[in-house]
């Protein structure tokens, strides 16, 4: 093939490829992920989300949909998606239409630019300090924070949708249950043969409101309430 002819050929493919719609991804998330540590496929994921939302105005694509864009293995993303949400990154928004009432969901990224833009500030601020305080913290290992969704996977038998995900995170960080709490009753659901997320938000409301604060109390409380059913 003739150079020109090459060239023209060049030439064409990066007009079809101006034609399709570009994704806006920020640049500070490419410079900086590693002193936010994030990995490879972490960034992949939150540049697909973006890519979906941008170009296919998809606002909440499947896991087999994110799966299949990535090429990873069935079951591969779930645990990056839950420990992204856990740390802020990004949040899942329920929206209700008003004029038919249907409800949906969608990826909420307003966590990624707050940490970027957070980023960038501190490094602005730090720009006169010695290089070696520039140095990135290893990324803590994951803790006790996955294995309760793993022991909730493990019970329901089926991987957890990304709001239910939310839900067990909202009862650690907004309302403040303790995991152990948390799992206790996931088994009382268990055992009441009622295994789904709105029986167990009750017991812990219920907890809460006979004051419930531990493992412990939630024991005796239990003893108590059987008692009394006899």
């Amino acid at each position: 093939m003739a150079m020109n002819d090459s060239w023209k050929v060049w030439s064409k493919g990066i007009s079809f490829g101006l034609e399709a719609a570009m994704v806006n991804i920020p640049h500070a998330l490419f410079v900086h992920y590693r002193r936010l540590h994030l990995d490879e496929m972490e960034v992949m994921l939150l540049v697909q989300l973006l890519s979906f939302k941008q170009v296919e105005h998809n606002d909440f694509p499947s896991i087999d949909q994110l799966e299949l864009r990535m090429g990873t293995a069935p079951g591969e993303l779930s645990p990056v998606i839950r420990r992204l949400m856990k740390e802020g990154w990004f949040s899942i928004d329920e929206l209700v239409d008003e004029s038919t009432g249907i409800r949906s969901e969608r990826y909420n990224l307003s966590g990624m630019y707050e940490k970027l833009g957070q980023c960038l500030a501190e490094q602005r601020a730090a720009a006169g300090r010695p290089a070696e305080e520039e140095v990135p913290v290893p990324k803590p290992k994951e803790g006790q924070a996955q294995n309760i969704f793993v022991i909730f996977e493990r019970e329901f038998a089926r991987p957890l949708s990304p709001m239910e995900c939310e839900t067990i995170s909202g009862w650690v960080d907004q309302d403040g249950y303790p995991e152990d709490l948390i799992l206790l009753a996931l088994k009382e659901a268990v055992f009441a043969g009622k295994v789904h997320f709105r029986y167990i938000d009750r017991i812990l409301l219920e907890w809460s409101r006979n004051r419930v604060k531990t493992v412990e109390d939630a024991k005796a409380h239990i003893q108590k309430f059987r008692t009394g059913a006899r």
